[in-house]
């Protein structure tokens, strides 16, 4: 029973969808939930009605595939032919926004720019964005190695400043020594 329930959830519009629907189609009107739950059960059993019908049609003509002649046959048999012209024209807006959306994605064919030639400019800016990038990685391997000299400058700086003064004291004292023992000689 719980799985008949969730696909009766299934098939139907969404809830979102049919919000807007309401809205745009009488925006001076609240609509309690009650009524929105009940035109969206309507809704469900038309469409599921008439795609029922609409099979029926399609396999009679041992076809595979409901067509919008097969939808068209259904409404009439069903009694809804009045709605046919309405159906028509949104079938003609659909199909006019899908050949639009077409068009569009096909912008690229319609650059007047062969593809070869779009191919190579491609081919350009790859070259272009990897010779900066190496440049880049250059200068930072230059900044690296000079950080790392000046680093190493310094550490042989302060090496020699600490031994500096012990060898400066070494040299004293043996400086010191000496004239000891010059004293001893004279």
């Amino acid at each position: 029973m719980a799985t008949n329930t969730q696909e009766e959830d299934e098939l139907t519009i969404p809830r979102a969808a049919l919000n807007k629907m309401i809205k745009e189609t009488i925006p001076e009107v609240r609509v309690s939930n009650d009524a929105r739950e009940l035109v969206l059960n309507c809704c469900t059993e038309f469409i599921h009605l008439v795609s029922s019908e609409a099979n029926d049609i399609c396999n009679k003509q041992s076809k595979k595939t409901i067509s919008p002649e097969h939808i068209l046959g259904a409404l009439d048999s069903l009694g809804f032919g009045a709605y046919k012209s309405e159906a028509t024209a949104v079938m003609e807006e659909v199909k006019s926004s899908a050949a639009k959306r077409r068009r569009a994605s096909t912008r690229l064919e319609n650059l007047g720019i062969p593809e070869e030639e779009l191919l190579r400019q491609q081919q350009e800016l790859f070259a272009k964005a990897r010779a900066e990038q190496a440049e880049l990685e250059q200068q930072e391997w230059q900044r690296i190695q000079q950080a790392a000299a000046a680093q190493s400058q310094q550490t042989q700086q302060l090496s020699q400043q600490q031994t500096n003064p012990s060898l400066q004291s070494q040299s004293q004292s043996a400086n010191d020594h000496f004239e000891d023992n010059d004293d001893d000689y004279n």
